[in-house]
C-alpha cells in the first residue's frame, strides 16, 4: 500500500530534519510568526468554499503540471476567489516543498490577499507541526488513516495550541469512530479509495451524516465540476477541496471562478 512506503518514509525525513534544525531552533521561528488566519470561521459562511490546492504531481498520476508556477498558481486561485489554499509540501512523492507555503504566504501579503494556507502533507510528528507554524501555515492536514489514536489526539491539540487549524481527513466509518471523541473542528471525506484509487462521491454523503452538528465538513477527491459541488452542497458539504481540475485545466482563473460558483447559495 503506498501509504505504508509514505509513511516509512516520512519517519526517515522528519529524524534528518532534526538533525538539521532542531526543535528549538523550529519552535523560535514559530513563534516569530504573526497569528494564523481562523479557517474555521473562513469555511463557516454561507454556500460550499472552494479550498484550490497547489499540486504538481502525485503517486497515481504522475507528474500533472511539469510546468508548476506555485506562487502565480496560488495568487490566481486567490483572485478568482478561492476561500482557501492547500499546498501539497511532500518532496517525494508529490514534488512540492514547504518552503513554498512560506514563498505563497509571502506573496499573499505583498498582494492584500487575505487567504489560509494549509500544509497538505503526512503529519505524524509534532516536529512538523511546528514547522508548520514556522513556515507560515494556518492549517495542516492529519490524516486518521496514518496516526495511532493517541498520536492523532496530541498532533490535533498542538495544532490548536499553536493557533492553526486541523483539517482531520478520514476515508470511512471506523475513521469517523475514531475521530469524533476528539472533537475536531473541521474534518475532510476523502471519496478516494486508499487501496484502488477509486473515487466515489457518494461516500461524502455516507459519512457526512455521522459528523456532529457544528463540525466543518470538506469534501475531498473526485471534484471536477460546478455539477459536483453543487451535489456535494446537498449532502451538506461546507468546503470543496479540489486540486487536479484546477493544476490540470487549460483556463485556471475561469475554472476557480466554475467552482466557486457552483458553491454560492
Amino acid at each position: 500500500m503506498i501509504l505504508d512506503e509514505i509513511l516509512v518514509h516520512k519517519q526517515e525525513e522528519v529524524t534528518q530534519a532534526r538533525r538539521l534544525r532542531p526543535l528549538s531552533a523550529v519552535k523560535g521561528y514559530a513563534a516569530q510568526q504573526p497569528p494564523a488566519i481562523d479557517v474555521v470561521s473562513v469555511l463557516a459562511g454561507k454556500g460550499v468554499s472552494l479550498i484550490a490546492e497547489v499540486k504538481k504531481a502525485s503517486p497515481s498520476k504522475g507528474v500533472m503540471c511539469p510546468d508548476l508556477d506555485p506562487v502565480a498558481l496560488a495568487l490566481t486561485y486567490a483572485k478568482h476567489g478561492a476561500a482557501g489554499i492547500s499546498v501539497l509540501t511532500d518532496a517525494r512523492f508529490f514534488q512540492g516543498d514547504l518552503q513554498i507555503l512560506t514563498a505563497i504566504k509571502a506573496a499573499l501579503r505583498r498582494s492584500g490577499q487575505v487567504v489560509p494556507l494549509l500544509r497538505k502533507d503526512f503529519i505524524i510528528d509534532s516536529y512538523q507541526v511546528y514547522e508548520s507554524r514556522a513556515a507560515g501555515a494556518d492549517a495542516l492536514l492529519l490524516i486518521a488513516a496514518a496516526l495511532a489514536e493517541e498520536t492523532l489526539a496530541e498532533l490535533l491539540a498542538l495544532t490548536h495550541n499553536l493557533g492553526m487549524t486541523a483539517l482531520v481527513e478520514v476515508h470511512g466509518e471506523q475513521e469517523v469512530t475514531r475521530v469524533i471523541p476528539l472533537r475536531p473542528r473541521v474534518v475532510g471525506i476523502n471519496n478516494r479509495d486508499l487501496h484502488d484509487f477509486s473515487v466515489d462521491l457518494t461516500r461524502f454523503k455516507r459519512l457526512r451524516g455521522r459528523l456532529p452538528d457544528g463540525v466543518i465538513a470538506v469534501a475531498e477527491s473526485g471534484i471536477r465540476t460546478a455539477s459536483d459541488v453543487r451535489s456535494l452542497a446537498t449532502m451538506g458539504a461546507d468546503a470543496v477541496l479540489v486540486g487536479e481540475a484546477l493544476v490540470t485545466a487549460a483556463d485556471v482563473g475561469p475554472k476557480v471562478r466554475e467552482l466557486v460558483a457552483g458553491g454560492v447559495s
